[in-house]
């Protein structure tokens, strides 16, 4: 009977201690659900990337949770950042991938609550950026990228006041010296791109991805036009061209057919840091301050594994034309601590750029 009852004891202390353990990566996910939060409305660009990413990521996270993809827009996204870091659990079950904002940090927005290195970063994106526009905002209409050198009356359409395509719209614009006004308060690029078609507004940027997918019928329709990608240059002024972008010009070569020298000074600096920032990073994959080790660390290898999953990358370049390009832990890291660093100069030339940014 002693025996028996020792047995037991051992069995039972055993029991006890496998269920007070904490869960290990391979298994936390089981039988649970992961939403991941997109920044702005559906139909834009950061919710069709989610949306090609989650079947895919699901296949990588141990368990097999189910997966749920919920927009959160407000504030240029910054609604969402916001409650991932003061209002989500803190149990692993709600993460965000959505565009990121640094110009709200680098520029001390205060409805950004949270800096980013705050975050526990899983993964994130790089992208290529594209200005088009409408055809007839030109008097004459568009035919060349020189020709907006001609447009009197340019209007871009933004979510905010310091959003990705806004701002980069906007500071194209003023780098090559044209007049424009922006009307903001929309609710994602999608809405934009429906203002786009309604002619309310008649300049734009978006990724590269949505520009030759969601935008296509608009291009080939005759209705709009690619102006040019956006790129950045090194400290010696050096740029790589992409050969995968041939219907339009890299930025610096139509600022040099426009104005017949390569483009410098204070503004310049300021959208050439811009680009880079938004170039080298644009989509990130944060979760809440607080989330498990475990599941951490199941997504941190999740979200690697899709992004080099060869039938995500297949499926990728069939939607796309064009894979994306993964941006690990320590790159990630590097571009958050470099927000930090931002000099002076920069900030004063953004904030004075972005005067004339408007409300809706």
């Amino acid at each position: 009977m002693k025996t028996w009852f020792k047995g037991l004891l051992i069995a039972a202390t055993a029991l006890t201690s496998l269920a007070a353990r904490p869960a290990l990566a391979q298994d936390f996910y089981a039988g649970k659900t992961l939403t991941i939060i997109v920044g702005l409305a559906a139909g834009g660009s950061a919710d069709t990337l989610v949306r090609l990413v989650a079947p895919h990521l699901k296949k990588h996270i141990p368990g097999d949770p189910s997966i749920v993809v919920q927009n959160m827009p407000g504030a240029g996204g910054v609604l969402a950042f916001n409650y991932i870091y003061e209002k989500a659990p803190k149990d692993g079950s709600q993460i965000i991938l959505s565009l990121w904002d640094p110009l709200a940090q680098a520029l001390g927005n205060q409805g950004l609550r949270a800096r980013y290195d705050q975050f526990p970063y899983l993964g994130g994106i790089a992208d290529v950026r594209v200005n088009y526009m409408r055809v007839d905002a030109v008097p004459g209409g568009f035919k060349k990228p020189a020709d907006i050198m001609k447009a009197k009356d340019l209007i871009i359409g933004a979510y905010g006041t310091t959003d990705l395509s806004g701002i980069l719209a906007h500071l194209s614009l003023k780098t090559l010296g044209l007049p424009h006004k922006i009307v903001s308060g929309y609710r994602g690029g999608a809405d934009v791109f429906l203002a786009l078609q309604r002619g309310e507004v008649n300049f734009h940027n978006t990724s590269l991805a949505t520009y030759r997918t969601r935008s296509k019928s608009f291009i080939t329709s005759g209705e709009g036009a690619g102006l040019a990608y956006l790129l950045a240059s090194d400290e010696k002024g050096q740029y790589n061209r992409r050969s995968d972008v041939t219907d339009m010009p890299a930025f610096q070569d139509l600022y040099k057919e426009v104005h017949g020298k390569a483009p410098e000074g204070p503004l310049w600096n300021a959208f050439n840091w811009t680009v880079q920032q938004f170039g080298d990073l644009a989509y990130v994959g944060l979760a809440a301050p607080g989330a498990p080790d475990a599941s951490l660390k199941a997504l941190r290898k999740a979200f690697e594994d899709t992004m080099n999953d060869k039938e995500f990358i297949a499926e990728s370049v069939q939607r796309n034309g064009l894979p994306f390009d993964y941006v690990g832990m320590e790159e990630g890291a590097k571009i958050f601590k470099s927000l930090s660093g931002v000099s002076p100069e920069i900030v004063t030339t953004l904030r004075e750029g972005m005067e004339n940014m408007g409300g809706k």
